[in-house]
């Protein structure tokens, strides 16, 4: 086995690997490496493991370093998850062994691999979840199985006259409405624009926008994307003036439905919390969840990070955000949030 640092070079062999892994992920992709250079300017290491020279292994991390939160190496930040991906376990062992000079090089304070499946030895955060849905090519089969309950408040979004629209690029500015509004109430800095039509453009014959509407303002959005015949959630919101015409049930429904007419098999609601309102919402939908695990190389034995809503030293800051006027926060929030993988 030898482990090599890749480049352009090797991008049609990487993706190729990428594809017929069944452990790996849309997040592996190599063009991920570009959203993230075009639109931050980070340095990335994308390591291959190879067998008999051919590529048997990944790992893609990147260096997200701020005054903020410090010098952090992620696999992969912004997204759901990402980490080492190989045909054996020895492989990706052998990836995490590779990764560790880099970081010290980097004089990282630790690296973040977030995977769907443990590398072994390594201290570990269990607090994220991957709310899962298996689809059938007929929606109806779905709608048949939620509660009355949950049917009756999908059909009062429609009845009050919400209307989704499912596009690609050309909806981004509402959906970047919704989002920034919603992320506000959250407590959270919304990412730039600019980066999420990076993204888009990426990936533009895979990416789905869809927002839903109550007239002419848009209600509740999400930008997902559909991967062979698996449909992959990235971030969605929806505005608190139209959450009693229940837009955030038209959106997941229009998302489920259009999901099914396109053939895709499995629908990945993208990562939740543990036991939070957002894992609640999702089970509604008969989705389940995966565990994945948040998982670190510390430097110098430091103890694991807590850089997340629920730590109570953000509480405050996270309130005085939700004060800020949403234009504000479009300005302020790229700066910040750029720093929080």
């Amino acid at each position: 086995m030898q482990i090599e640092r890749c480049d352009e070079s090797c991008r049609q062999e990487w993706n190729a690997f990428v594809t017929r892994s069944p452990r790996a992920s849309l997040y592996h992709r190599y063009e991920w490496r570009d959203v993230n250079d075009r639109s931050f300017g980070y340095q990335s290491v994308y390591l291959a493991a190879r067998v008999d020279g051919r590529i048997a292994g990944v790992f893609p991390f990147v260096q997200v370093k701020s005054s903020l939160f410090g010098n952090i190496a992620c696999s992969l930040p912004f997204v759901n998850f990402g980490g080492p991906c190989g045909e054996t376990e020895e492989i990706e062992h052998a990836l995490v062994e590779a990764a560790k000079p880099v970081v010290a090089e980097w004089r990282s304070d630790y690296l973040e691999i977030r995977t769907r499946h443990q590398v072994t030895g390594l201290p570990t955060s269990e607090h994220k979840v991957s709310m899962t849905l298996e689809l059938n090519d007929d929606s109806e089969v779905l709608w048949k199985a939620y509660k009355t309950a949950h049917r009756q408040d999908i059909r009062s979004g429609y009845k009050k006259g919400l209307v989704a629209r499912i596009g690609g690029i050309e909806l981004l500015p509402d959906f970047y409405a919704v989002l920034s509004e919603s992320w506000r109430d959250l407590g959270t800095p919304i990412y730039s624009r600019r980066y999420l039509e990076t993204v888009a453009q990426t990936f533009p014959d895979i990416t789905r926008l869809v927002v839903v509407y109550a007239g002419d303002e848009p209600a509740a959005a999400s930008l997902d994307m559909l991967n062979g015949d698996t449909a992959e959630g990235l971030w969605l919101g929806s505005r608190g003036k139209f959450r009693k015409l229940y837009a955030g049930y038209v959106l997941y429904w229009e998302l489920i439905k259009n999901a099914c007419e396109r053939g895709v098999k499995t629908f990945h609601l993208g990562r939740s919390t543990v036991q939070s309102g957002g894992e609640a919402f999702k089970k509604k939908w008969n989705a389940s969840a995966t565990q994945l695990f948040w998982q670190y190389v510390m430097r110098d034995g430091r103890p694991l990070p807590q850089l997340n809503v629920a730590n109570p030293k953000y509480r405050l800051a996270i309130k005085a955000w939700q004060r800020l006027p949403v234009p504000v926060t479009q300005v302020l929030g790229p700066f910040i949030a750029r720093s929080i993988p």
